[in-house]
């Protein structure tokens, strides 16, 4: 199924959560927000919540420095 993330179309596999679309990702849930149709999804709710075909998503990560 087509989804868009971070702008961009991206295919990934039908009734995926959150959650294991950041693994399919290799992004680690402990350093990204994410917007699922324009709502903050807390990180609770992210093996809980499915994705559909053209739901919008936004990954923003968190990155130290110093």
């Amino acid at each position: 199924m087509k989804v868009i993330i971070n702008g961009e179309e991206r295919e990934v596999p039908s009734g995926i959560t959150i959650l294991q679309l950041l693994q399919y990702l290799q992004v680690d849930k402990r350093v990204v927000a994410v917007e699922h149709n324009l709502q903050i999804v807390p990180k609770s709710a992210y093996e809980h919540q499915t994705l559909k075909e053209g739901d919008k998503l936004e990954l923003v990560q968190f990155v130290g420095g110093g």
